[in-house]
């Protein structure tokens, strides 16, 4: 069955491939960018299906005019994908808060911003779904993106937690979590501190030198990409969390290894933090 589509961050990487795999599934789709001249290939190979919106997931007002285009055009929004988010490299000390508040403005709260436009559609319904671009980053913390991982965090936890307030609705929540694709994030997409520490040369450095090194020959496929969430939306019982990529796999199942390990050897302390009511 179609549906209706609304993609931010279309012009590279995982949006562009998901436009262009949900149009070939033969939903209609609303093809979204801070420069619409990015994305008019897609738009002249779907002509029927195919909108282009300007949108920068900063600007409130572009959020309103994307979502208003999308009720005019194809009278609602089945699928939201908070594609649209930015890296930046640098150890924590290093990293300039100027920086590190734009990718927050960038990949929390417009992510934030861009889903309470299109929940009010949603709750009209009573239904949709919410597709959350997060990464292995926003379950596993790694040297060199600190704050990177912080805003994946956050949208994990915050997309977790929407996930139990919609579901009465009828609206469902998945949180896709990458690991190393071929797409911009690592090259022109993600900026560097121009700060150096050379404390930080045995992790923070080497860690971003492994990253930027293996720009362009990660082993995940953005095509496979598109099509594993395309399945999972159109899935009757979709996942909270869709991992895509070995390394992303691996990286949780140690995740859950370690919590595990911290757990077990301080049970009695986490435990004997209660205490009976005198």
């Amino acid at each position: 069955m179609s549906k209706k589509w609304l993609i931010t961050g279309c012009s590279t990487g995982f949006g562009r491939a998901l436009a262009l795999e949900a149009l070939h599934q033969g939903n209609e789709v609303g093809v979204s960018a801070r420069k619409t001249e990015d994305i008019q290939d897609i738009i002249d190979k779907y002509p029927q299906t195919a909108i282009a919106i300007k949108l920068d997931v900063t600007y409130e007002t572009e959020i309103a005019s994307a979502t208003s285009k999308m009720v005019a055009h194809f009278g609602g929004i089945d699928v939201l994908v908070n594609n649209a988010g930015i890296g930046y490299f640098g150890a924590i000390e290093e990293s300039e808060d100027t920086e590190v508040r734009r990718m927050f403005e960038i990949n929390v709260f417009g992510l934030a911003n861009m889903t309470k436009g299109v929940l009010p559609i949603m709750r009209k319904q009573r239904s949709g779904h919410i597709v959350n671009i997060a990464s292995i980053g926003g379950l596993v913390g790694y040297p060199g993106v600190g704050f990177y991982n912080a805003t994946k965090f956050a949208v994990d936890g915050l997309s977790e937690s929407l996930s139990k307030e919609v579901a009465p609705l009828g609206i469902k929540v998945t949180i896709v979590a990458p690991s190393g694709f071929r797409t911009d994030w690592a090259g022109r997409s993600a900026n560097n501190s121009p700060v150096v520490i050379d404390d930080y040369s045995s992790t923070a450095r080497a860690s971003q030198a492994t990253i930027r090194g293996n720009s362009g020959n990660q082993p995940g496929d953005p095509v496979k990409a598109a099509e594993a969430i395309v399945a999972a939306v159109n899935d009757l019982n979709p996942p909270l969390r869709l991992l895509l990529g070995a390394g992303a796999l691996k990286g949780a199942r140690n995740k859950i290894s370690e919590l595990q390990r911290d757990f077990d050897a301080w049970e009695k302390t986490s435990l004997g933090a209660d205490a009976p009511k005198p």
